[in-house]
């Protein structure tokens, strides 16, 4: 008899008919047994496998790509059902067979016939069922349908990889079902070749979990909130008034006078709880949050290899874990339910002026995301004063356009002042009034108010980030999240599936090391007891025992390091390039015969390569992010939190760079390399560097900083995120119409909430969500001295972006995990980061690349009668075109009908006439000074501002202080309170005793004895 066999004649006559009538059922399919069921499974897979064990043990570590297979990290276990006509008893699929059991979680796997014949198949469904009618912890046994082992039809082809993924999933369905969790199966589904486990949590593992992971839910005590008084309540009240009707029509939002107090969950202190309606104390986040836990600690020992639900996802062993939606959010006569809640007052294009309905998000969604869509609606109210600002300092720009004194004496012509080639041989020389419009658009952003705007946004981005913290702290007071601290769930935190990966690969090779030195040493009978005990316990978590060290990870962080340098080279390579296509393209554009286009050169130029670098921007965003994802991946971090913030950490850096190098080269480099005219600065010996227009570079940073800015927000955050999974789903619809029309409209009725909910997208997590708000949040604050406008674009686009994220998360991903967080992590810092940063380079912008310092400068040291007048000539010098070196001069020196002996230039040197012609005046270094004065007074004005408005306003709002003292004097009342209540039945029933001691002392022991009262009674 094989080892897989079971004698029935060895059972005992209870345990006998249970097994035949297991073994009866065994066409139909057999649940996954008991651990000793498993144990059989595994000794017929291990006698029929090809591969010795420790081969086996390697081959299954075949890691990919979690968020390929749908990663939120899944879980599941199972039980069985029938048949799956979608009918109202399970409410098309929300609930099990019975119509009583929510669906809390899904497994989804893909199931296959085992590669052994048919009667070995009878043999391991035999063996789990007939254990499974011995174990008797489950009052019936687990009924499939289509499982394993189907008669008839040939033999497929034996594959032993599939039969392994088969037993983990038994194994792993078994050690669920002991951690208490109720499975059922679905494989007759309408999707071809996918199984679903459906998971139920009932009431007592709830408790358990809930306690375990010490959430805290609200008791029986009820308590009043603190309302303001006086004015501030009248205030309050009129703006109520005139906010509702851009309020959300959602009873979390209403303004609450009352709360219940909320305290961890205790199985010993439920009589604190409402508990009147089981069915609905744990709502359906925190139901699949418990069982997420429960999936993620349950693991599967199976060769040697402890593998919980992000390795078995990893491996393939199931496909898919996804926690259900609530329902449909379309439709009449569909049950009303939160999704559909949120999907008409939150996701839908139509309410985009109303508040977002946050406590319905994180009720539904879980605290993380709650508090993703709570950061992005205070920063979006906070760009509307931002906004109105810029408004206002550009219309200054365009009212005083004409009051301008330097663009006015450019455009006028009378100056006839003749500037020098913009380019050796083919350009020629220019009239400074063919720069007339560049230099009245120069002055739309390059103004006095320009200053103003930069120090406001500087005070702007410190009063948000403040406004911020406080408004935090008030959801972490609403959320019931005041005494969560992350440190206790990081250290529940398990291991990635990678780590264990590496991990076991280490132990393995360190036990095959010795191996070969105990090859040369006699084996004790010390040793072979030792052995056996190792053997035994194979089945403990490597990650306890054996840890990665620096050593194991010094090849990830070199390369790391050199691949991170390397790619901000190519971003360095990339604007070189788009430099040398700027200067070429303008030297060909120069030999046009055709004026006009000669004319507009410069703005064919900058636009063109700005488009360029748009492209290229966007196409390495996207080659950078999964480099990053790469890189991280290699480093093997063992926690998804230390994963998330090593990825969030390299990815910010390479896209920072990639998005603002084009920038910066603009603001701070174009023009102050050049040279001047006969000796000038030259790339490879052959491209001479470019040249601001006498206006400055401002108006070509704003041009830049624009389209970059305006075309990552459409094509990338807008088009991307609304094309991509619109063409997904046209494909998925593509498939599904290769069947015959019929087909289809039955597949269409007949479909369940898991199979519907499956081809949905799988989320990705939030960092994608918040990396591109935090480069916009660059672009708003960085460079918006040039770009006062910034703020308005930035608007319009978060209030698409937030109703677009909505009904991506509503209608087109399947339902997240919802995480508890207590805020927005390490982008808090990221955001501080790039708010001081802006600072400095608002000041340099403002001082290097304006004219603002020169025009000062000018005004008080320079200029003869107090005003403007004579600007534009101060600031030119000039130049004897004798000097012009060997083959540089303008190949037709008379395109201006007259010859030119005197050319002029924008810098500050000596003339041809003087001494030392051509060398740095005084007044460059006059203005250099102001320049770095100015950049020192105006970065410690704002920084001592910023800091200033931190200190002045409180992280914690003083009402959100007072009621979470108001907690805990009543948490401590209502224990105190209860203390007295059993201190005082106690007293009674120690008065009662002593009452019924007092016959016996007064009467002597017989009469105690013949005493009704006494328990014994007589002897």
């Amino acid at each position: 008899m094989l080892e897989g066999d079971i004698d029935l004649e060895g059972l005992s006559p209870k345990e006998a008919p249970a097994a035949q009538a297991a073994a009866a059922v065994d066409a139909e399919g057999a649940p996954p047994g008991r651990p000793d069921a498993q144990a059989a499974a595994m000794r017929v897979n291990e006698k029929y496998s090809t591969l010795p064990a420790e081969d086996r043990s390697v081959h299954i570590i075949n890691i990919c790509a979690i968020e390929d297979i749908g990663y939120l990290p899944s879980e599941g276990t199972l039980l069985n059902s029938l048949s799956v006509d979608p009918d109202a008893e399970c409410k098309h699929g929300l609930y099990f067979r019975d119509g009583r059991r929510k669906v809390d979680y899904i497994l989804v796997y893909h199931p296959k016939r085992p590669s052994g014949s048919r009667t070995l198949a009878r043999r391991v469904q035999h063996s789990d069922a007939t254990l499974a009618a011995r174990g008797a912890r489950h009052d019936q046994p687990l009924p499939g349908k289509g499982s394993v082992g189907a008669a008839g039809g040939p033999e497929p082809p034996m594959d032993y990889h599939e039969d392994d993924k088969r037993f983990r999933r038994e194994e792993y369905e078994g050690n669920l079902l002991e951690a208490g969790l109720e499975l059922e199966r679905d494989e007759d589904t309408k999707i071809h070749g996918v199984g679903f486990v459906k998971i139920h949590a009932p009431w007592n593992v709830l408790c358990r979990e809930a306690e375990f992971l010490k959430l805290k839910m609200p008791t029986k005590k009820l308590y009043h909130i603190n309302e303001t008084r006086g004015l501030l309540k009248k205030i309050n009240s009129v703006l109520q008034k005139i906010t509702d009707p851009i309020q959300p029509k959602v009873a979390e939002h209403r303004p609450q006078t009352t709360k219940r107090l909320s305290y961890p969950f205790s199985r010993e202190k439920q009589h604190l709880f409402d508990l009147s309606d089981k069915d609905s104390f744990f709502d359906s986040k925190t139901r699949s949050t418990i069982v997420y836990e429960i999936l993620k600690r349950t693991t599967c020992t199976k060769a040697k290899y402890s593998m919980g639900i992000t390795s078995l996802l990893a491996n393939g062993v199931y496909s898919a874990a996804y926690p259900l939606h609530d329902g449909d959010y379309e439709g009449e006569n569909m049950d009303f339910n939160d999704r559909k809640l949120l999907y008409q007052e939150w996701a839908s294009y139509g309410v985009f002026y109303k508040y977002q309905p946050i406590d319905l998000v994180r009720k539904y969604f879980g605290e993380k995301i709650g508090l993703y869509f709570a950061w992005l609606g205070v920063y979006t109210q906070m760009l509307i004063p931002a906004s109105v600002v810029g408004i206002i300092v550009f219309l200054y720009g365009c009212a005083t356009v004409d009051e301008n004194i330097p663009s006015m004496e450019m455009c006028d012509q009378r100056h006839n002042i003749t500037m020098c080639p913009l380019c050796d041989k083919t350009c020629s020389y220019w009239k400074m009034s063919s720069a007339c419009a560049t230099a009245r658009a120069s002055h739309l952003f390059d103004n006095p108010a320009t200053v103003f705007f930069s120090v406001f946004m500087a005070l702007w981005a410190a009063t948000f980030m403040e406004h911020w913290k406080r408004k935090q702290m008030r959801l972490r007071y609403h959320w019931d999240l005041t005494g969560f601290e992350e440190e206790e769930v990081s250290r529940l935190d398990h291991p990635r599936a990678e780590y264990e990966a590496r991990v076991l690969e280490k132990s393995l090779r360190k036990e095959s090391k010795n191996k070969e030195k105990r090859r040369h040493i006699p084996e004790e009978s010390t040793n072979k007891w030792r052995q056996r005990v190792k053997t035994a316990m194979a089945g403990v978590k490597l990650t306890d025992k054996v840890k990665l060290t620096w050593r194991d990870r010094f090849p990830a962080y070199f390369t790391n390091l050199v691949s991170i340098v390397f790619m901000i080279a190519v971003t360095f390579a990339i604007v070189l390039g788009v430099i040398i296509y700027r200067i070429s393209t303008a030297a060909a554009l120069a030999m046009n015969s055709s004026p006009s286009v000669r004319s507009n050169i410069r703005v064919t130029v900058t636009a063109t390569a700005v488009i360029i670098n748009l492209v290229v921007i966007i196409l390495l965003d996207e080659v950078y992010g999964c480099i990053a994802r790469w890189l991280t991946k290699i480093e093997v971090p063992k926690t998804e939190k230390s994963f998330e913030e090593r990825l969030i950490f390299k990815a910010f850096l390479l896209k920072f760079v990639n998005s603002y190098t084009p920038i910066f080269y603009v603001a701070f480099f174009k023009g102050r390399f050049v040279g001047r005219p006969g000796d000038y600065v030259y790339i490879f010996r052959s491209f001479r560097m470019e040249e601001c227009a006498p206006g400055g570079c401002l108006m070509e940073l704003c041009i830049q900083l624009s389209i970059i800015m305006l075309g990552k927000q459409l094509i990338q955050n807008n088009l991307f995120e609304i094309g991509i999974p619109k063409m997904k789903k046209f494909i998925r619809y593509l498939r599904l119409r290769r069947q015959s029309p019929s087909d289809h409209d039955e597949y269409v009725k007949r479909k369940q909430r898991y199979e519907v909910d499956y081809t949905l997208e799988p989320f990705a997590g939030l960092t994608p969500e918040y990396m591109e708000m935090i480069i916009q949040f660059g672009f708003v604050t960085l460079f918006v001295a040039s770009f006062p406008l910034a703020p308005l674009f930035a608007l319009l686009n978060n209030i698409i972006e937030i109703r677009l994220d909505a009904k991506k998360f509503v209608t087109e991903l399947r339902r997240p995990v919802a995480v508890r967080a207590k805020d927005i992590g390490i982008w808090y810092n990221i955001l501080r980061g790039v708010g001081k940063l802006a600072v400095i380079i608002n000041a340099f912008v403002i001082s290097f690349t304006s004219d603002f310092i020169p025009r000062l400068v000018y005004l008080y040291m320079y200029s003869e009668n107090g005003t403007m007048h004579g600007f534009v000539n101060h600031t030119l010098s000039s130049f004897n075109v004798s000097d012009f070196q060997n083959g540089t001069a303008p190949n037709d020196p008379l395109d201006l009908g007259y010859e030119v002996q005197i050319c002029r230039y924008k810098d500050y040197r000596e003339p041809p006439w003087s001494e030392h012609k051509y060398d740095i005046s005084k007044d460059f270094w006059a203005v250099l000074a102001a320049r770095l004065a100015f950049v020192i007074v105006f970065q410690n004005l704002v920084m001592f501002m910023s800091d200033f408005v931190d200190w002045v306003i409180p992280d914690i709002p003083k009402d959100i202080s007072q009621q979470v003292h108001k907690e805990k004097v009543l948490m401590v009342e209502l224990f105190m309170r209860e203390e007295q209540g059993k201190q005082q039945l106690l007293d009674t029933w120690m008065e009662k005793a002593r009452k019924k001691d007092e016959p016996c002392n007064n009467h002597g022991p017989k009469a105690c004895l013949d005493s009704p009262e006494y328990p014994g009674g007589a002897l």
